[in-house]
């Protein structure tokens, strides 16, 4: 998700922008920075790492759910393809049994039979090749599945941690503690949809 990515890092620069104009301000006061806009910086800083391994998780389970989706696609297709070979085999015996009951000699009809309890073993095979290809197509599908669900968690932390790295930047722009405080949360929050995402995984 890079787009993701790089709203985070647009946030951060926003944030260091604003950490640097508070430490000139403060420079020109005469007063250091405060201990709590240290750990502001520190906090941002720890929740803007969290923000882009999510986001590499939330892409790296996105593209698995595509790929699985795509060998479920093929598996269907081979199964669909065992089907129709299924059908003719049936097909093909029932002519060839109708072939040998109409024969005028006995060879002819021996012959004809012959080939009907060839194409009805081949149909056998064929039902079995196509019935292992639609469990291949249900295990597939539901890995795929598992795999979103877990993008949307990640994705969700994601989305979360951003918002936290942008109420950090208003705390350390409007020097309000409890806005940061807010941060925290919303960075605990996010951390929630990380923590979840990693015990799907």
């Amino acid at each position: 998700m890079p787009e993701e990515a790089l709203e985070t890092q647009e946030l951060k620069d926003k944030l260091e922008e604003a950490g640097e104009a508070s430490e000139a301000e403060e420079e020109r006061n005469g007063r250091g920075p405060t201990p709590w806009t240290m750990w502001l910086s520190l906090s941002t800083a720890v929740i803007a790492v969290l923000a882009a391994i999510a986001s590499l998780e939330a892409g790296a389970n996105a593209n698995d759910a595509i790929v699985r989706k795509d060998d479920a696609i093929l598996h269907q297709a081979k199964a669909d393809d065992a089907w129709a070979h299924y059908q003719a085999a049936g097909i093909k015996a029932v002519v060839y049994a109708t072939q040998a009951e109409g024969a005028s000699r006995p060879e002819l009809a021996a012959k004809w039979q012959g080939e009907a309890e060839r194409e009805r073993s081949a149909q056998r095979g064929r039902k079995d090749e196509a019935e292992a290809e639609e469990v291949r197509v249900d295990e597939m599908d539901e890995k795929a599945a598992h795999n979103l669900h877990v993008h949307h968690q990640f994705a969700k932390s994601v989305t979360v941690f951003q918002v936290s790295i942008a109420l950090a930047a208003i705390a350390a722009l409007t020097r309000r503690k409890p806005m940061w405080w807010v941060s925290l949360a919303a960075g605990g929050a996010g951390a929630a949809f990380f923590a979840l995402g990693i015990l799907l995984h």
